[in-house]
């Protein structure tokens, strides 16, 4: 039996959304829905009337049951045929949902948790699980545009090949068009994009020119040829990488970015790019590490 999308639901507006984006995807793939719950004595916030070491007094299980509930029902309403699971857990969620995706053909999360402060754009649970993941991680930010399409962050990396392969799978099973955009700049270093960098230095435009398209070609030119039925619109853009890709996501239907590309440093699991789009993107952002499936 092919791997279930599993979600982590914690009942926040954030997870529910996931919640509905999960199951549109499973459906699609043809697979379950595995709806995980994990929660850690110390930071649970127990109802009044029973001490937290006690779970029946405290009505944690009738917390518990509302939670995946609710969760039910949405996910019942956006796929009604997709086979429903669920799973309740003690631990730390982040650690849960990084175990769960060891078995999961994607993992989905919400951007932000009960626990997220307000001055976080992304909780904690998301950044871990997208740098930590071993499936791809689809983090939810809103609701997809159901209308836009599949949008592709190319950087030429081999780290990157994973991305590549699964924003055509989702364009296929989306009936989408999928938007290979590759943003350049004349510095050699990509790492180097802050905001008070030069945005363009260079001797030989015309040929770093050259050599971009040239990575943006070779990059979607073999999944194209398996993937005839996906409509591809290449797009080199010179400019800053994280604004234009960030700016890009407002129309798409899903942003797909590798964990690490070109600039990364060896001992960062998540690159600077990637945090960013997960941070700031309008729409869901797919996270897809090497050797991701």
């Amino acid at each position: 039996m092919a791997d279930p999308v599993v979600v982590g639901v914690d009942g926040s507006p954030s997870s529910l959304d996931a919640v509905e984006v999960a199951a549109r995807e499973a459906a699609l793939r043809g697979v379950g829905l595995r709806m995980v719950h994990a929660f850690g004595w110390p930071s649970l916030h127990v109802p009044p009337g029973g001490t937290p070491w006690n779970p029946a007094a405290a009505g944690v299980r009738d917390l518990v049951d509302g939670t995946l509930g609710a969760a039910e029902e949405r996910a019942r309403r956006a796929a009604p045929g997709v086979e429903l699971t669920r799973e309740v857990t003690v631990g730390e969620p982040l650690m849960v949902l990084e175990l769960e995706s060891r078995t999961a053909s994607l993992a989905v999360v919400g951007s932000r948790g009960l626990n997220a402060f307000g001055s976080l754009l992304l909780g904690s649970t998301a950044v871990h699980l997208a740098a930590h993941g071993h499936c791809p991680v689809l983090v939810v930010r809103g609701l997809p545009d159901a209308a836009g399409p599949v949008l592709l962050a190319v950087d030429g990396s081999p780290a990157a090949e994973g991305a590549v392969e699964f924003a055509f799978a989702e364009a296929s099973l989306h009936g989408a068009d999928l938007v290979a955009l590759h943003v350049w700049n004349t510095w050699n270093e990509r790492a180097y994009d802050g905001p008070g960098d030069p945005p363009f230095v260079t001797y030989d435009e015309e040929r770093l020119r050259a050599e971009e398209e040239r990575v943006l070609a070779e990059a979607v030119s073999g999944h194209q040829e398996r993937c005839p039925e996906v409509t591809v619109h290449r797009r080199l853009v010179r400019g800053r990488i994280r604004a234009t890709l960030v700016d890009a996501s407002a129309g798409a239907r899903l942003v797909v970015v590798g964990a690490r590309g070109r600039g990364g440093f060896a001992g960062l699991l998540l690159g600077s790019v990637s945090q960013a789009v997960l941070h700031h993107a309008h729409r869901p952002v797919a996270v897809v590490r090497s050797g991701g499936r």
